[in-house]
């Protein structure tokens, strides 16, 4: 399978550390690709036409994108309910979590898009700001509930809220101001999965 990938990707990250908790992570080849609003990777188009990572390309030629997607189609081949239970409840909960944490993901993504403009919408990043709080606030009340249940999407992309605001916003200072979520996040940060697909600026020497 191969996946079109950044290092620098939120989204990607979170289909690769799953893969890595399914044990699926020698099944993707990795293909660097750099996507950006106001260029599209002409490579990518055929097999995505959002133009957005990731993508994983299946071997019949299938492509699969947006990383939930990716990541049931992963959990179906590992034999499921490893990362998403089964069990309706348990399901919705899970989903729900995850959807509050990678929402801000989306944010944080389009708050670093707007904070690099030369032309910056105040009142858009006014709305960032504020959206943010609200977010942050909530993940603080519910990081504790989230460690104690298993390590499965809900934790795999909260982990890479906190490892990209680090990686993005290290101005933010969010460990200080929330530190229930920051003790959890130092808790699981050495987890395998994790520690094997730190964000990194590929553009930058290493």
């Amino acid at each position: 399978m191969k996946l079109y990938w950044s290092s620098t990707s939120p989204f990607v990250r979170k289909v690769i550390v799953s893969a890595h908790e399914l044990g699926l992570s020698d099944r993707l080849e990795t293909i660097p690709t750099r996507v950006a609003p106001n260029k599209p990777d002409l490579a990518l188009l055929p097999f995505n036409p959002l133009g957005q990572l990731p993508t994983l390309v299946l071997d019949d030629g299938t492509a699969l994108y947006d990383s939930l997607v990716i990541i049931e189609h992963l959990e179906h081949i590992a034999g499921g309910a490893k990362l998403i239970p089964s069990s309706p409840e348990a399901r919705i909960e899970e989903l729900r979590l995850h959807a509050l944490c990678n929402g801000f993901l989306d944010l944080l993504v389009q708050w670093r898009i707007e904070s690099m403009k030369d032309t910056k919408q105040i009142a858009l990043i006014n709305a960032f700001n504020l959206k943010s709080s609200m977010i942050w606030a909530r993940l603080e009340a519910t990081a504790e509930r989230i460690g104690q249940r298993p390590f499965g999407l809900s934790s795999i992309t909260l982990a890479i809220v906190a490892e990209y605001a680090d990686f993005r916003f290290p101005r933010l200072g969010w460990r200080e101001k929330y530190p229930v979520l920051s003790s959890w996040h130092q808790s699981i940060q050495s987890r395998p999965s994790l520690a094997a697909s730190k964000f990194f600026d590929s553009s930058k020497p290493q």
